[in-house]
This record gives structure tokens, sequence and C-alpha cells, in this order.
């Protein structure tokens, strides 16, 4: 819908880290500015954090860290459970920030705000429930397992989604006993530092919740490189989350890795297409297609490819892309460079000879400094091409037919990525042997969920990453298990 009466609210986040509960100014007080994708143009700024800021904030945590782990369960709980209330108690304007920061459309952007505050309420609730076991052993012997928190944990978070995958990464590590350090994009970190802010006027210990802004070469780095922090979350590219996993090794720290993914919807002749058409299309534009889970490919049986694509081409024609206050099915790109990575990828298929089936269209009130592209939907493209390899995150969907299920599966799996699935039949017995056959961390059948649902565990296989988020099986990630053996006799 458009609403041209809507006006960006004045932005009380200062440029500043959070730390201990307050805020805190860099040690060197550079700052970064902060870029409107809608309009591309400076709206404020943030702390150019450097290693001593991150040592800062690990400082902080440490100083937390044996206070927060032996609160009682039920007690870690209540806390968390009170973010969540003053977190969907700020929700529009957390809305507002997230949607001004990252471009999105900015029902996406309570969408967002809604999906924090519920994973903090979700995470509020397993303190006391993350229980151990008992061993059955040799006769004089009671073997047990405790689940034990790192202690400090460090989570790196990226520009697309702030907001939910804060939620996801830091309310479980906080449910499971550590304190925590983060370090957010830099394009898009405002909504957190806010959150941080709410999260201390609930209550929260001071010292369990700190972050530190800046580049990822220099506050990202000092943050996986710390001797302090002992387990890592990172959400990113397979080439950065690659890097990180080699500077944690160094130092024997753990890692959870969520790496992207190049996500196949799979399409079968008695698909009920009334169900599946705008589910394939939400999930490629979608925060402008900038989304880990995007289903990118679209595999299509043969004898109802040409059916298919008429009718997403007629879904797509009719998709509009323009600022975030107008709340159109797309917003723009992140930043400059993600715009000249996503034509660029068009321009290789058009090289080519990749034909396009249709394209949305850029609302004419859309400020031409923006980083805007069109939705496209392509047809026919080989199996190599780089629009069906490689990872776009941008709202382009490239559609190639299936003769059978055993194609289908070849080109699905045919993926250097392995994060989500989709696949669309009426057969039950298909279904099933699709859900096994599939290499892929998430399998959805007659739907495709992946933004959605805290409770189900995501992550990936293959360069996806690996270790898992969301749900209970977070939990276990952000602990250790530890055997105790007692010789009673």
């Amino acid at each position: 819908m458009n609403a041209p009466d809507l006006r960006w609210p004045a932005l009380t986040v200062p440029p500043r880290h959070f730390i201990g509960n307050r805020f805190v100014a860099s040690r060197d007080e550079r700052t970064l500015p902060m870029i409107d994708p809608s309009d591309g143009t400076a709206f404020a700024s943030i702390a150019r954090g450097v290693a001593a800021d991150v040592d800062a904030a690990v400082q902080a945590a440490e100083q937390a860290r044996e206070r927060w782990g032996a609160l009682a369960p039920a007690e870690r709980g209540r806390s968390l459970a009170r973010i969540a209330a003053a977190i969907a108690r700020h929700a529009e304007e957390l809305a507002f920030i997230e949607a001004r920061d990252c471009g999105k459309p900015l029902t996406q952007a309570r969408a967002d705000a809604a999906a924090c505050a519920r994973y903090f309420e979700f995470y509020a609730g397993a303190p006391d429930k993350l229980h151990g076991t008992t061993i059955p052993y040799v006769s004089g012997y009671s073997v047990l397992t405790w689940r034990e928190p790192h202690g400090i944990t460090g989570h790196v978070i990226p520009w697309n989604y702030p907001l939910q995958i804060f939620g996801r990464s830091v309310g479980g590590a906080l449910a499971a006993g550590n304190v925590c350090v983060v370090k957010p994009a830099e394009d898009a970190c405002l909504s957190l530092l806010r959150v941080a802010e709410i999260a201390a006027e609930a209550g929260l210990l001071e010292g369990a919740m700190n972050i530190v802004t800046g580049l990822g070469a220099e506050a990202g780095a000092a943050l996986v490189e710390h001797p302090g922090v002992r387990h890592l979350s990172f959400t990113g590219s397979p080439a950065t989350g690659a890097s990180v996993a080699a500077s944690a090794a160094a130092r024997h720290c753990p890692v959870t890795l969520e790496l992207g993914g190049k996500s196949p919807q799979i399409v079968f002749a008695d698909a009920d297409l009334d169900a599946a058409l705008p589910a394939i299309v939400n999930a490629i534009v979608q925060n402008a297609g900038q989304t880990c889970s995007a289903g990118s490919r679209l595999l299509i049986e043969r004898s109802v490819y040409e059916r298919t694509l008429d009718a997403l081409g007629d879904r797509f024609s009719r998709l509009v892309a323009g600022p975030a206050l107008a709340d159109r099915d797309c917003g723009p790109l992140i930043r400059a460079s993600q715009l000249a990575r996503v034509r660029d990828f068009l321009d290789d298929a058009d090289r080519r000879g990749i034909r396009s089936v249709a394209t949305g269209r850029i609302a004419d009130d859309a400020p031409t400094a923006g980083f805007y592209v069109a939705p496209t939907l392509l047809r026919d493209v080989p199996i190599d091409a780089r629009v069906a390899c490689d990872e776009v995150f941008g709202p382009v969907l490239a559609a190639m037919p299936f003769d059978d299920e055993a194609q289908a599966i070849a080109l699905a799996n045919a993926s250097d990525y392995g994060l989500v699935a989709g696949v669309w039949t009426r057969d039950g017995a298909r279904q099933l042997r699709m859900a096994r056959a599939l290499q892929s961390g998430q399998v959805f059948i007659n739907n495709y969920g992946a933004g959605g649902g805290v409770e189900l565990p995501f992550g990936g296989v293959k360069h996806s990453g690996h270790g898992r988020e969301k749900g209970f099986e977070a939990l276990y990630g952000f602990t250790t298990l530890k055997t105790v053996v007692l010789r009673h006799g």
C-alpha cells in the first residue's frame, strides 16, 4: 500500500557503543555514516569500533558472567520475558528504525520487530528446561550429564535481518546462561542498539548484553580473535564464514555458521498451484531477495512448465519496488555495491542468452539515488549458469524444467549450498522420498516458511554452514556438556 503521509520519526540512538548497560563513545571517536537505501543519503552515524572497544565489551561481559550464570534458571527466564514484553511495547519504534536502516518495506520491518520479541519470549521459557541426563553404566557407578554455558559468546549479525537474527542468537545464548558481545553489520545496526537500551531499561543485568559497532575488518575481526570469547555465532557469506572459522580454530573456539543458500522450490505436475504461486513469489521478493533462505531456484515438471511460468510471469509483472515507507512489494537493496552485484548477475544472464519471462517495475516515486532493482523471473536457466549456482541476494528467480523425480533431486542437490528446499506435490509417498533425498537443513512440503517458525531449528549443510539456530536445538550449541561419573560401590 502507499502511505505518503508517513514520516521517519526522530532518531534517538546515539553514535556510540552499548557496553555495560550504557552508551559509550568509541576509543578513537571515529564514526561511520549510516546510508538510507531508499534515497542514498546519510541520515545518522555509528561509532567505528576498534580492538580496544571490543576488549572493553568483553571485560564488561566478564564482570557479568558469573552473576548471570549463577541466577536460578527461572529467574533468567523472567528477565528474558521482561525484555520480550518491552520489545513488543516498542515494536513500532523498532520497525521504523529497521525499515530506514535496511530499506525494507515497513510491513516487513514490523514483522521483524514482532519476531524479535517472540524470540525472547520463546527463550524466556527455556532456561529451566535445559536438562541433563543419567546414563546406565556398570554396577557401583552413577553417571550424569550437565549442560553448562560457554561463558562469553560473540555474535556477528548481518544487515539483512538485524532484529530477527539478534533475537534468535542473543536470546538463545542468554537463556543458556551465557553473556554476549555483539558486532552488528555496519550497514544496519541502529535497531540493535535500541534493543540493547530497551533490555537495560527492562532490568537486564549490567554487562550481559554488549554491542560494539564498526567495520568487520576492525571490530569484527577483534571480536572473532578475542581470547575471552568462548563461542562464536556468525551469519554471513561462505568466504567470510570460512575466515571466521579459521580464526576461531586457531584458539579452539567453537562456532555456529549460517552461510546462505541457493534454495530450490520444486513444483510437480500435481501441485496445488493456487497455493504454490504466492509462496514462490514471496520467497524471492521478501526483503528484495536479500534473504539467506530465499527460494531462488525454481524447478518445474516439464508437463506444467509453460503454464506455471505464465502464471508466475503475470504475478512478477505486477510487482513494484519502492521506498521503505511506501510499503510496496520490494524495498531497495542495502547499498550501491549490492545493486551493482545484482545487475552484474542479470548482465551475465543476458550475455548467456537467458530469457526473462517477466520483470516488475520500480515505482515512479523511488528516488533515483536509491538502490532499486526490479524483480525478475528468468526461464530455461542452465544448471551451470552463474545465476543458478551463486547466491544473488536480490529478487531474481531462476526457473528450469525437469522430467522426473530423479532429475528433480539431481538438480536440487547440484549446488554447493544446502539451507532450505520447498516441495510442491500432493503425492504423500513422494513428499517423504523428496524430504529424505534433498541435501538441505530444512525441507518444506506444500509451504515455504523458512523465515518464520521461531520454534524450528534452522541451519544448513555443505557451504550453507553448520550448527543450528532457532528452536530448542539452538541451546545445545550455546552450552557444553559435562559428564560426571560417581563411584559409590
